[in-house]
């Protein structure tokens, strides 16, 4: 569960760039804030908890590279490790991870389609943008639960 007020972190993890999106405290929009450069894991860790602390970030959420035929392979494995090993470092915020099949085609069809954004301007916001893309999907989904709940009470 959410501390009130917090906000959640949405990441799309690529094996060299992590891009951050960031919901506002009503859980409603996802903005993209932010691209990292990855480097080590704790280096990466340690940026992270900085923006966590700094944004009063109450969780992740997770893009999870999931084949088209639903599968997962290497890169969900080490999806999940990289969660893993912050929740070993002593994370203790809940994280959850998104299917975020397409999310990248998808931002760069719109960056390409609506934007007119030429490719080296698209290369520089397009991790974030996709991070945007997977949280708030995961958003629009933790909304529909929570109105399908109150119709139901």
């Amino acid at each position: 569960m959410l501390a009130p007020g917090t906000r959640l972190l949405g990441l799309d993890l690529g094996s060299k760039t992590i891009g951050l999106a960031i919901s506002d405290p009503g859980l409603q929009v996802a903005s993209p804030i932010d691209t990292i450069r990855r480097t080590k894991f704790t280096q990466d860790a340690i940026i992270l908890e900085r923006i966590v602390a700094e944004r009063r970030v109450g969780g992740l959420v997770i893009g999870l590279p999931i084949n088209m035929d639903g599968s997962e392979g290497g890169r969900c494995q080490s999806t999940r490790q990289f969660a893993a090993n912050l929740i070993e470092r002593g994370f203790a915020l809940p994280i959850a991870f998104w299917d975020e099949r397409l999310s990248s085609a998808a931002v760069e069809r719109f960056l390409i389609d609506e934007a007119d954004m030429r490719r080296n301007k698209r290369a520089l916001v397009i991790d974030k943008m996709a991070a945007g893309y997977i949280l708030q999907g995961a958003l629009d989904r933790l909304r529909r639960i929570l109105r399908d709940r109150e119709g139901h009470s």
